[in-house]
């Protein structure tokens, strides 16, 4: 898979919540809830996110999605992060998609794996 490289600034919320998968109500709320996310507005007041803004979602959805960490737990880690300057911050907007994916299919493993155990457990118990 070759990296395309985005040449645009700024990204609507919609185009934002395609990119990452969430929701823009949750783009919304997570404002409210991490200080560092703060996208800029435009004059008609609609949010303009930049590259920086799109990786730091990204961040944050691990935290939260895949290593279920609560959202004060989350800033916890997210401040940690930005101390430590930590790799996870500098991905490139291509590398934090890729490892969002990552993180996506290892989760649909773990759950598939559960769901294997609990069928086998089930033939073990009734044979």
């Amino acid at each position: 898979m070759e990296e395309r490289t985005i040449k645009r600034l700024y990204y609507s919320i919609a185009e934002v919540s395609r990119i990452t998968g969430l929701k823009p109500y949750v783009l919304r709320y997570w404002e409210t809830e991490f200080r560092e996310l703060r996208p800029a507005k435009n004059r008609a007041g609609n949010r303009t996110y930049r590259k920086n803004d799109i990786r730091l979602l990204f961040v944050i959805k691990r935290l939260l999605y895949y290593e279920k960490y609560t959202i004060e737990g989350a800033r916890q880690k997210l401040q940690y992060l930005k101390r430590s300057n930590d790799s996870q911050l500098s991905l490139t907007l291509y590398e934090a998609k890729c490892q969002d994916l990552i993180d996506e299919i290892h989760q649909e493993l773990r759950e598939l794996a559960a769901i294997l155990d609990d069928l086998h457990r089930g033939v073990a118990q009734s044979g």
